[in-house]
């Protein structure tokens, strides 16, 4: 803590007003004060120095690490220990895991989506997390961030389903057209970036346009000469791919172009032209006689035609008729007088059009002379007669249709009969009069219509004198079902279709005419996966279709007609759903942990690594397995999926291995996923135990003769990097020199050396005990031996010996062999760096104490200092007060 220099509200001591003897006291005071100032700032300017060489430990420091987004729970993204020494703590939480020892830092299952995370951020901008860290045993606070790299999980998408442009059809080549409705996508970088093409949504593609960027800005480029009269629209799809890499991904919309009419058709008359017209005899004004018509390929007021008379027509013939300038309609001007004689009149017309050249046509009119009175047929009794036409429903029995009765005007007796042609009819004479029948049934589907052709000859002639043509009309019965066109009925359709997408049209047709022959369709006890058109009878699938759920659908369709009553027919129809890859390798287990010696052998298994794929063919067989972190000793073995050792391990060195396995399938594009594995390596007994004391076998220990006895005379430390009982070590003397007597004993477990009885005058001198040094190992333990040489003297002077005795075998005590290393080698030492590193964070922690300690002390004593001196001068300037009274 840092003590303020409090001063006076002047900044210096008060001085007395008064006589040359008070001035002399008031400068005595200033000056001692000053010099206490001094004291004092020299003091508090030690103390920050103390204070910023204990605290620089604790600054915060800020580590950068980067981590693609959306990982699976468990990656890892960096470490700490590089850095900084354990323990390791985070602050926060959420989206970062720290391992306590080793400083990993690892992602959770909360999933870091960096459009979530940055959701309005510039894009040329680094999303980023941070966190906070407790690490070493100072507990440093250490800023960590981390930049959240995009991946490319955001397809481009469109704000509109369809677009529409209208554009005429004497565009130029070349000719753009803006695009407003650009795509957009929430990924950064070359993920973010769209590129378009287009694609015909239905037939071949003609490519009459292209997209093209330019400046940013989205056009459409027209590549072909349009012409509306051949295709007056055109639907395409507009389609939008970003730039990643694995894989790209696009998004479409509609793009419907409308051509424009311009005027660039002339009328034109058909093939029939010319053509003739015939005017009957007394035929009155406003008869029509025929009609002339243009056609304009043309749209709107660019079609409009109007017709007239070619200058060529003669005046009689202009007297005659009158002609529609809109419709093109020829009638009579005048009434008609009976002729005696026929007329013919050729009429010329002319089709006009503003801008183009007039198009000519002729038509022949003859006009009829006045007939001479023939026999005739009046129909005087029908069964059903309607528009000048007999009406008999199909199926009826032979049935009487009409009386026909024939008026003879002239002076020959005619007689009537049918053409030999003219079936299943008959014709009977009754009372002078003549009946018209059916022969059988007549059936609708096989003929609707009749013309009984009725001949009129002389009666003692063959001469014909005349015909009539009776129309007779079968009328429908609903007697016929409909009838599908195929037995049963398959299709085929990809699954995670869109809904409303088309699988097969069945039809069926039925032969009766009207309602009894309009068929109507639905779905019976299907699934409500799929829909029918019920008047095309085309169905589509109106939900996605999994085929993981369901391979194959069979659907039942009743076709119905809308006869009274009505009569139905049914079909099957096979839908066979075909295999997408939208389905990843799963693995059988979320994290895989095994267990291995750190004996194993190369090659060998380490556990199976089960692994599926729910899609079927190539898109389900799983063709690859392999671990993605490098440096790690495992491998699968695909071929029967196991994962199997590739390199020694060794528990000391390290006891796991964590790592990610990534399986991809044989689909196209493949799909993969990951898993992670940890291997925990199990400990072998292949370390011997390491004496750290006593460091050399020529150590050497002095012992007083006057030591009490039970007392400790020196100990033995001994580690063994192994693990469990491998680790566990005892000691045991298994040779003395002297053999007797047995001075000294050492305690098994912790390696104390004790005294075991009182030292006599005839104990002094050198003394050296063998020890064994044993773990705990199975089946057979791993030892280490060492020296221990004490010197009894009653000088307590630190003893030296340059050689060991010889190990002698004389004693009980010796189960092993002497040690192999020279006489004057020492025992292995240990220099572990982390104990090294321990011990010098300690002293520094230490060290930052006391001086901080130090510090405070003398600032309290500088403080207690001057406030003593304050007073002090205060008692003076008092007393020269008093004395100046």
């Amino acid at each position: 803590m840092f003590l303020p220099l409090k001063l006076s509200s002047d900044g210096a001591p008060a001085a007395g007003g008064g006589g040359g003897g008070g001035g002399g006291g008031g400068g005595a005071a200033r000056r001692e004060w000053v010099q206490d100032l001094g004291n004092m700032n020299l003091a508090c300017l030690l103390q920050r120095v103390l204070l910023v060489a204990s605290v620089r430990q604790i600054i915060c420091h800020s580590l950068p690490f980067s981590t693609p987004e959306e990982q699976v729970e468990g990656i890892k993204i960096g470490s700490l220990s590089g850095e900084y020494s354990p323990p390791y703590q985070l602050l926060g939480g959420g989206y970062l895991r720290v391992d306590e020892e080793t400083g990993d830092l690892f992602t959770t299952e909360k999933k870091i989506d960096r459009e979530a995370l940055c959701p309005s951020q510039e894009k040329d901008r680094d999303c980023t997390i941070s966190d906070d860290a407790l690490v070493g045993p100072d507990q440093e606070v250490v800023k960590i961030t981390v930049v959240v790299e995009d991946i490319n999980d955001n397809a481009p998408y469109f704000e509109t389903d369809e677009i529409h442009l209208k554009i005429p059809e004497d565009a130029a080549v070349g000719t753009r057209l803006l695009l407003d409705d650009e795509a957009r996508d929430d990924d950064v970088g070359s993920n973010g970036e769209i590129s378009y093409h287009l694609e015909e949504a239905e037939g071949v593609l003609l490519s009459f346009f292209s997209v093209a960027l330019d400046r940013s800005a989205l056009e459409l480029v027209v590549e072909k000469e349009l012409d509306r009269e051949a295709q007056d629209e055109h639907r395409l799809l507009l389609v939008a791919v970003d730039g990643g890499v694995s894989p790209s991904l696009s998004a479409t919309v509609s793009l419907i172009v409308s051509v424009l009419d311009v005027n660039d058709h002339c009328p034109q008359f058909s093939s029939d032209h010319p053509q003739t017209a015939t005017v009957p005899a007394g035929a009155s004004r406003g008869t029509a006689v025929c009609q002339v018509q243009a056609t304009d390929r043309d749209l709107g007021p660019n079609a409009q035609i109007s017709y007239s008379f070619n200058p060529q027509v003669s005046e009689k013939a202009r007297a005659l008729f009158r002609l529609d300038r809109v419709t093109g309609e020829i009638s009579l001007a005048v009434d008609v007088k009976k002729l005696q004689s026929s007329e013919e009149h050729l009429l010329k017309v002319v089709a006009e059009s503003p801008h183009c050249p007039a198009a000519l046509t002729q038509v022949t009119v003859y006009l009829q002379p006045v007939a001479n009175l023939e026999p005739s047929i009046e129909i005087k009794f029908v069964a059903e007669y309607k528009n000048q036409t007999i009406v008999l429903r199909e199926n009826e029995p032979p049935t009487v249709l009409a009386l026909l009765e024939l008026r003879d005007t002239s002076s020959i007796q005619a007689v009537l009969s049918l053409e030999a042609d003219s079936v299943p009819f008959t014709l009977k004479e009754q009372a002078g009069n003549y009946l018209l029948s059916t022969s059988k049934p007549l059936d609708f589907e096989l003929c609707s219509d009749y013309h009984v052709t009725v001949v009129i000859s002389e009666a003692q002639g063959t001469q014909i004198r005349g015909r009539k043509v009776i129309k007779v009309a079968v009328e429908d019965v609903n007697d016929n079902a409909p009838q599908f066109q195929q037995l049963h009925y398959q299709a085929e359709i990809e699954e995670n279709n869109k809904p409303g997408v088309s699988l097969i049209q069945v039809r069926a047709t039925d032969a009766d005419s009207r309602l009894n022959g309009e068929v109507s369709y639905r779905l019976i006890q299907s699934p409500h996966l799929f829909n029918i058109d019920e008047a095309t009878g085309v169905l589509s699938a109106s939900k996605p279709l999994d085929r993981e759920r369901q391979s194959a659908y069979v659907l039942t369709v009743l076709a119905k007609d809308q006869g009274s009553p009505s009569l139905e027919a049914l079909v099957s129809v096979s839908v066979n759903v075909l295999d997408l890859n939208d389905n990843q390798p799963t693995f059988l287990n979320p994290h895989f942990v095994f267990f291995v010696s750190e004996s194993i052998p190369l090659l060998a298994q380490v556990g199976k690594i089960g692994v599926m794929d729910a899609d079927d063919g190539e898109n389900g067989k799983v063709v690859d397995v392999r671990v993605l972190n490098k440096n790690v000793p495992f491998a699968v073995d695909v071929s029967q999926l196991s994962l199997r050792c590739t390199a020694e391990v060794d528990r000391e060195k390290q006891d796991r291995y964590e790592f990610l396995l990534l399986a991809t399938d044989g689909g196209s594009p493949p799909r993969s996923s990951t898993t992670s594995v940890t291997v925990f390596v199990e400990d072998v007994n292949d370390n011997c135990p390491q004496v750290i004391l006593p460091s050399s076998n020529l150590s050497c220990f002095t012992v007083s003769p006057s030591t009490s006895a039970g007392s400790t005379i020196t100990k033995i430390y001994a580690v063994d990097s192994d693990s469990g009982m491998n680790s566990d070590i005892t000691y045991q003397i298994v040779g003395r020199q002297p053999a007797w007597p047995r001075l000294f004993e050492i305690d098994r477990r912790s390696g104390n050396i004790t005294l075991v009885g009182r030292l006599a005058g005839s104990d002094e001198g050198m003394h050296h005990l063998f020890i064994v040094v044993s773990d705990g190992g199975k089946p057979a333990p791993l030892n280490t031996t060492v020296w221990i040489n004490l010197l009894v003297n009653e000088t307590l002077e630190q003893c030296h010996i340059t050689n060991i005795p010889q190990y002698l075998s004389q004693t009980s005590e010796a189960p092993v062999q002497p040690p192999q290393e020279p006489v004057n080698e020492p025992v292995q030492q240990c220099t572990e760096p982390p104990w090294f590193i321990l011990l010098c964070g300690l002293g520094m922690m230490v060290f930052s104490v006391c001086m901080f300690l130090a510090a405070t002390a003398i600032c309290l004593r500088q403080k207690q200092l001057m406030q003593q001196r304050t007073n002090s001068r205060e008692n003076h300037e008092l007393k020269l007060l008093r004395l100046q009274k």
